[in-house]
């Protein structure tokens, strides 16, 4: 049985390909439902990591990207 978690860090791995937009809007829902498991924080990262994108900073949303991969399987 998948948890939320498990739902999230698949998410974030699909965040590689695809569109600008596509990935953003991966990226808002990872951050709506990080708030919704009372992980602010960590959604605050997922904004930061759409905000990266838009400005065409690749590598701050790959590092912001990955630190939400590595903190998310801690708490899986």
């Amino acid at each position: 049985m998948s948890t939320p978690f498990d739902r999230i860090l698949a998410t974030l791995n699909s965040a590689e390909v695809g569109s600008l937009e596509r990935i953003a809007e991966k990226m808002n829902l990872v951050a709506s439902e990080l708030r919704g498991l009372e992980h602010p924080d960590l959604a605050v990262k997922a904004d930061e990591a759409v905000t990266a994108l838009g400005r065409a900073d690749v590598a701050e949303f790959k590092r912001l990207r990955a630190f939400i991969q590595s903190k998310v399987g801690h708490l899986r």
